[in-house]
């Protein structure tokens, strides 16, 4: 593999809180932006905690957590992004994840755009976790996986397309693709930003955040090209300045914990438990066999222990 699955999980979850913090201040406040970070932080410890997607449990976190969180009045674009916890953990099986997309997307709203949006950035996520992805093909890719859809957002994206096959510069993308329908034109200037420059990160983030002061465009850019690049592609240098809550974005997480919480969701997915959380789990007899030093080896017949 190109990258571990270990650093593209990292890459992706830290890749879209990094996108959105580096946002300059411009019209969008932290007032007037729900919280995704803390939704993509409480879905994924209720994946790691279950094992599997429990809307019912993540909305019961959300009330706990965020019991003021409206996200009728707020940006339902943030949405996607609070859905990335769930590409990642799924990205192994498209059909299975184009369900559990679904599934999630009805905690939150009824906006056929944003249901649309995610399942663009889930699909576009699992075939860089895959190591599946190939740019020049992908938009054709993603409108099949949409399928039938009354939105714009399949004609943005093959604007997206034919900007790329130009080699159109951001001004151009920006002219074309900025319309009254603010969700579907931040998705697809987010998806040209990742593509102008699919192997940088760095200034797939800077041409989507500085340029384009909006946290949803940096945070998808951000998830797209840290899925792509892995945590090998983020610069040390912003790891250590963002590695601490910054209230001045609105998003109130803590990196470290987000951090752990990812390669605990790693450790689920693949089949490996924390046995200090799970003791009565694991009997003395059978398979599992103590060594000197106290620590469990788990044995079985070849094929047999597999993901999820």
């Amino acid at each position: 593999m190109r990258y571990s699955l270990f650093s593209r999980f990292r890459g992706t979850l830290l890749g879209a809180l990094l996108g959105a913090s580096l946002v300059k201040s411009g019209e969008q406040t932290p007032q007037s932006s729900p919280d995704f970070g803390k939704l993509m932080l409480l879905g994924t410890e209720s994946l790691v905690t279950l094992g599997k997607l429990d809307l019912d449990d993540w909305k019961q976190r959300q009330q706990q957590e965020l019991p003021d969180l409206n996200i009728t009045n707020s940006v339902t674009s943030h949405i996607i992004l609070a859905t990335l916890p769930v590409a990642v953990f799924f990205h192994d099986n498209l059909l299975n994840l184009r369900t559990q997309l679904v599934h999630t997307y009805k905690l939150w709203g009824d906006d056929p755009v944003v249901q649309d949006g995610i399942l663009a950035v889930g699909y576009t996520i699992a075939l860089s976790l895959t190591e599946k992805l190939e740019p020049q093909t992908l938009i054709p890719q993603i409108i099949s996986f949409v399928g039938e859809t009354p939105t714009s957002l399949p004609k943005k994206l093959l604007q997206v397309n034919d900007l790329l096959t130009k080699h159109a510069g951001l001004e151009t993308a920006k002219a074309e693709l900025n319309t009254k329908d603010k969700t579907s034109s931040a998705i697809a200037m987010a998806f040209y930003c990742f593509l102008s420059t699919p192997e940088d990160f760095r200034l797939t983030v800077l041409r989507a955040t500085r340029l384009l002061p909006d946290q949803t465009i940096g945070a998808i850019a951000g998830a797209l090209s840290g899925a792509y690049n892995s945590t090998a592609g983020i610069p040390t240098q912003w790891r250590v300045l963002h590695s601490s809550t910054d209230n001045s974005t609105g998003i109130l997480v803590n990196y470290s914990q987000m951090l752990e919480l990812t390669d605990a969701l790693l450790a689920v997915w693949s089949g490996v438990y924390n046995l200090a959380l799970h003791p009565k789990q694991f009997p003395q007899e059978g398979c599992v066999m103590y060594d000197k030093q106290n620590s469990i080896s788990v044995f079985a017949a070849p094929r047999v222990i597999r993901s999820r």
